[in-house]
């Protein structure tokens, strides 16, 4: 799996503009054939701040989804939004094929 998280911090005044946008892009990568999830938050530090979080199937999938219409699009109007370069961590982990269980957290009552 190749799992990605990229913090963008937005100009606070194209806010409504890239949630807007946010979703439409997750919609579609959603329906890649190697996606896995992907996920839009907002950080609760900083508002200006939306935090992606994606998974690959791997790095095929994760190249394919690159090169796609939606994420060449997304690249663009992307530019337009934020304040500042996002940052990214990708980690590429073979033998993990998703989410599991948080061993620490188990639900109460």
């Amino acid at each position: 799996m190749i799992l990605i998280v990229i913090k963008f911090p937005v100009r606070p005044d194209r806010i409504d503009q890239f949630r807007v946008h946010a979703d439409e892009y997750a919609r579609a990568v959603d329906a890649e054939e190697g996606s896995l999830f992907f996920e839009w938050s907002r950080s609760v530090e900083d508002e200006n701040t939306f935090v992606c979080i994606e998974g690959f199937r791997d790095s095929d999938a994760g190249a394919s989804h690159v090169a796609t219409p939606h994420a060449k699009a997304a690249f663009d109007w992307m530019s337009d939004h934020v304040a500042e370069q996002p940052q990214i961590i990708y980690v590429d982990a073979p033998d993990v094929a998703g989410f599991g269980p948080m061993g620490e957290v188990q639900p109460r009552g």
